[in-house]
Formats: C-alpha cells, structure tokens, sequence
C-alpha cells in the first residue's frame, strides 16, 4: 500500500471488532458462519466420543465445550446478520487482497518444494519472487537484497546453530567440509 486513500481507510487499527462500530465488513458473517458450521462439527466429533452416557463419561467436557461454541457462534452470526453492510469495502481489496493469496500460495510452493529442492534453491525462489513484488525494484537490487538475505540466514541457522535443513540438489555437506578443510589447513 502506497498511499492511504482518506476516505476509504486511514491505516490505523483500532479496538472495535470486525474495525468499524455498528457495520458489518465483507466476509465477516461468511466467516462467522464458518465458525458455526466448524463449532457444529466439533460437537458432532465430541458427541462421537462416548455419546450421552453419564455425566462422567469421556465425551462430556468435550461435548460441552463444542456446545458453548455452537451457542456462542450462534450468537454471533445472529448479531452480525443484523449489522448493515460498511459501503465502499469490497472483499477482494480490503479483507483479502490479491497480495495475500499470492503468498499463501508462495508459501504452499515453498513446503512443497522443500523437500525435492532443499532449502537453499527454495529459498532463493521465494525470497527473489518475494522481493520482487514487494519492493517492486530493480532485478539487479532484488538479487542482491534476496541472495544476501539468503546467505545470512543460512550462516546463522546451518553454522552457526547447526539447524539441519534439506539439503535437496545442492551439495550442502560438500560446501561445509571444503571450508572446514580450507580453514583448518591455514592454520598447519
């Protein structure tokens, strides 16, 4: 976000749930609903443990803790019903843009590919795509930045604290004894 457009939203955040007092913001009684129909399920999977059989039977702490969810969420869905529409909000740009979707898919891609890749190239993809379309620079900066990035994060995770990560097509172990070597025979 470059530039805060005054009238649609100041940047800032404040206390009132859903932001705006006595309005219903796009998406929130679809989400709220979610959460009935996800609070009905946990009840049906709570009542699945031990049923209604005694008041001490495994199911009932459960059973009566998706029950407060369901009426809660109820609750819920019946208030926000109720709220009129905030105009000049629409879902896509304000509650969900395209941005975020991209990066939840990046991040899918980045567990996806982890393993047959291993962390270094997978990481370079997602910290160059990443980059590129946040800070919208030069190809040139966006190397640098991602790439120095990228080597930083793995001296202090993989040598400095030794955290193992998936080696993949590059020849990590290779890399690390050939400096060991290199270091160890500068010192004879």
């Amino acid at each position: 976000m470059d530039q805060i457009d005054p009238d649609h939203h100041d940047g800032t955040s404040d206390a009132t749930p859903g932001g705006v007092e006595a309005k219903r913001r796009p998406g929130e009684l679809g989400f709220a609903i979610f959460l009935l129909v996800a609070s009905l399920g946990l009840l049906l999977s709570a009542y699945g443990i031990s049923g209604f059989e005694a008041l001490s039977a495994p199911g009932t702490v459960p059973m009566a803790t998706t029950a407060v969810m369901v009426v809660t969420a109820l609750l819920v869905v019946i208030k926000t019903a109720r709220l009129p529409r905030i105009s000049g909000e629409t879902f896509s740009r304000d509650i969900l843009p395209v941005v975020v979707l991209v990066f939840a898919a990046f991040l899918v891609a980045f567990g996806v590919a982890l393993e047959p890749l291993g962390f270094l190239p997978t990481a370079a993809l997602f910290l160059i795509a990443a980059v590129k379309i946040l800070a919208r620079r030069s190809w040139l900066w966006t190397l640098a930045v991602s790439l120095c990035s990228l080597a930083l994060i793995w001296l202090i995770f993989r040598i400095v604290f030794t955290v193992l990560m998936p080696a993949g097509i590059v020849p990590e172990a290779e890399f690390i004894q050939f400096f060991r070597n290199l270091f160890s025979g500068a010192g004879e």
